[in-house]
């Protein structure tokens, strides 16, 4: 497959200290990918303004709460911010979708049999033994993308 070899050729310098840490830095590389996408396809004022009108809309519907009417009428505005929200930060998510299926897609192919990556020896409620790639790939790029977010200051 074609890029199956692609993939293999991007991304093969970073399994040079082993399959852990490759995947570790795959999923570096593409919450930086995301992450950079969304700063530069979205308003970021837009998207700030956004996100504490919505705040202070549910610290008003909290004081509502025992007046249906106003309730409703607020939750609906609400609603209306939160569609408006939805609707700008769904561009990146469908420019960023593409490449990241066809890297997951070439992942499973990579990793689908190795089993666990990192195994730390007892059984852990929840857990298990140790994680597959998917598993180090999904925690990492929360860790990740926690860390750009704040150090690219993303709303």
């Amino acid at each position: 497959m074609v890029l199956e070899q692609f993939f293999e050729w991007v991304f093969q310098p970073l399994f040079l200290w082993g399959d852990a840490v490759g995947i570790i830095l795959v999923s570096l590389v593409l919450t930086l990918m995301i992450n950079i996408t969304y700063k530069l396809v979205t308003d970021q004022e837009l998207m700030k303004t956004l996100k504490k009108e919505l705040k202070d809309m549910q610290k008003e519907l909290k004081e509502l709460k025992d007046n249906p009417e106003k309730f409703m009428e607020a939750q609906k505005m609400m609603m209306e911010k939160n569609m408006q929200y939805m609707k700008h930060s769904m561009k990146p998510t469908l420019i960023t979708f593409v490449p990241l299926i066809l890297i997951f897609g070439w992942l499973r192919l990579r990793f689908g049999d190795a089993g666990e990556i990192v195994s730390w020896g007892a059984k852990i409620p929840l857990f298990g033994t140790g994680f597959g790639w998917l598993g180090l790939y999904f925690w990492s790029a929360i860790i990740f993308s926690l860390i750009t977010r704040k150090l690219m200051k993303i709303h």
